[in-house]
């Protein structure tokens, strides 16, 4: 079916406030969710890391990460808040881990590599998730290569392609709206939700609504973003929001810390690790104390 215009539907800050679910005064680290990240390899240790660190900015109570010891040597040292889970390879990701069963969400993908194993083990980890989960980056990649897979993804997993990602798994569109209508369709017949990153990001979930982003700004699109906006998603679905929840509130949230972050930066001097410092300030801003 054609999609309209009309039809996509801003996320406003009015929405996201409605979505929003405070901290209650007694809760612990237990009750806002486990989280499990597979991510990075040798040649990209901070990806993980940039992910990992957004979950727990994202309020996420625990996070495990899953990677190889080049890259676990580097979270090790770089935050001391996270569980690790050793991959058997000390390069890249081989082996999906048994800690997945006791986790309440999962992401995959940043920095991940492209290795036969991890193929492979990305295939195994598709058949045995017992929840929904966010592909990014590298698992993108690794899935467009293999498309018989996309039945596989758990119903409402959350993919988070930029347009050149979204290209290789459908194929090339001549424009933006061509490439929506694509998205439009994919999330639909494979039952998951499809954000596609970029300037005003749009999220396509299974049920045929499109929503369009409000938030964000030009100095986010740097090396890592992509990566935080994981972690940020991670953070979300496991402290308990619906996955369609997750993927609205994630990427306004997103885009809210890079607008933070541009009122101390610049748009040439932005990073990823500016959004992360940033969170806070979004947060404070959807409860009205900014």
């Amino acid at each position: 079916m054609k999609f309209l215009l009309s039809d996509i539907q801003l996320i406003t800050k009015e929405a996201i406030q409605a979505l929003y679910m405070p901290v209650s005064k007694f809760a612990h680290k237990g009750a806002h969710g486990l989280g499990v990240l597979v991510a990075g390899s040798s040649n990209m240790p901070g990806a993980a890391l940039l992910s990992a660190k957004a979950a727990l900015r994202s309020g996420l109570g625990k996070i495990i990460v899953h990677a190889p010891d080049a890259v676990l040597d580097k979270v090790t040292i770089a935050l001391p808040e996270a569980i690790l889970s050793r991959d058997p390879h000390p390069e890249y990701f081989s082996t999906p881990p048994k800690i997945i069963q006791q986790g309440n969400a999962l992401a995959i993908g940043p920095g991940l590599g492209s290795a036969p194993a991890t193929a492979t083990a990305l295939c195994q980890l598709l058949e045995t998730a017992p929840y929904p989960i966010i592909v990014d980056a590298d698992a993108l990649n690794i899935l467009s290569e293999h498309k018989s897979w996309f039945n596989k993804l758990p119903q409402n997993s959350i993919l988070t392609p930029h347009a050149g990602e979204f290209d290789r798994l459908s194929e090339k569109s001549q424009n933006r709206m061509e490439r929506l209508q694509k998205v439009y369709d994919f999330a639909q017949k494979y039952q998951v939700i499809v954000v596609l990153k970029g300037h005003y990001t749009s999220i396509a979930l299974p049920n045929g609504q499109l929503f369009m982003n409000t938030t964000g700004n030009a100095g986010m699109a740097t090396a890592g973003s992509g990566d935080v906006l994981t972690g940020i998603l991670l953070g979300l679905l496991a402290k308990g929001y619906p996955p369609e929840s997750a993927a609205k509130l994630g990427v306004y949230l997103h885009g809210l810390a890079g607008d933070c972050a541009l009122q101390h930066q610049s748009h040439e001097s932005l990073i990823a690790s500016d959004i992360i410092e940033r969170l806070g300030e979004g947060f404070e801003e959807l409860r009205g104390e900014r």
